[in-house]
């Protein structure tokens, strides 16, 4: 069996220096895009992420700072790993609330732009989760018959994903092999952006989902708090978040000029 295709898409797996998306970065990133006929084309990259990495979280991934002391950094490898993505929808095994909210930031800190208007993004941990409720190496013995090995390595945790992916579809008669199923079908609550600080309302328009001003419109906190833009982007928030945010400004200014 083949994935039904319309596009490119490269399953990825990133190890990083921990799970805090705005600050943390990229130590280790493995893609794998498929292609609509069934090609294959695979890389994986050691990044040096300007920072120590905790000896905690190297115990989990092995990557070291010695290992990976000598490697080129995110920002020397992003033209190459933006190019490989920059035509395919994205997919991983818990995608949608970690690995492509950090590459976002990767990506934006370099000054390469990124975004997902026009791409669609496959989580095959939702899937995994909404059927059966494990973990990506429990997933890859139910799915596929077989142990996983050198687990917590970006090219073993991405290969898997995808077999994981692939088995699932041949199981579950109600898992498309289309690719807007499967991101409609993993996709959790809809945000405006990935760190989930920004939600939608019943029609449509961006919501803040946190601190003093959960609930309301941000259009409507922007035009009666101004100041709380400014703080919003010189405070810890995500570079997308801040785009995002940035984004319905200029609309709300545009409009007013039309």
């Amino acid at each position: 069996m083949t994935l039904n295709l319309n596009r490119p898409i490269c399953f990825f797996d990133l190890e990083t220096t921990g799970i805090n998306i705005s600050k943390d970065r990229i130590v280790e990133i493995s893609i794998l895009k498929v292609f609509p006929n069934g090609n294959k084309e695979s890389k994986t990259w050691l990044v040096n992420p300007e920072m120590p990495i905790p000896e905690e979280v190297s115990l989990i991934h092995g990557v070291t700072d010695e290992r990976v002391a000598n490697e080129p950094t995110f920002k020397e490898l992003s033209k190459e790993i933006n190019t490989m993505i920059k035509d395919s929808d994205l997919g991983g095994f818990n995608s949608n609330r970690f690995d492509i909210p950090l590459l976002a930031e990767e990506m934006l800190r370099v000054e390469l732009d990124f975004d997902m208007k026009n791409r669609l993004s496959v989580d095959v941990q939702t899937i995994f989760h909404k059927m059966e409720q494990r973990t990506l190496g429990a997933a890859y013995k139910f799915y596929c018959g077989k142990s996983l090995e050198n687990a917590h390595t970006a090219e073993a945790d991405t290969n898997a994903t995808y077999e994981v992916l692939m088995a699932q579809i041949e199981r579950y008669d109600e898992v498309e092999n289309d690719t807007k199923f499967l991101a409609e079908f993993s996709s959790r609550k809809k945000f405006a952006d990935f760190a989930g600080f920004i939600n939608y309302n019943k029609e449509g328009e961006e919501c803040f989902s946190f601190g003093k001003h959960k609930g309301k419109k941000v259009l409507e906190v922007l035009e009666k708090e101004p100041g709380y833009f400014g703080w919003l982007l010189n405070a810890d928030f995500p570079r997308y978040t801040k785009k995002v945010l940035t984004a319905i400004k200029l609309r709300a200014f545009n409009n007013k000029l039309s």
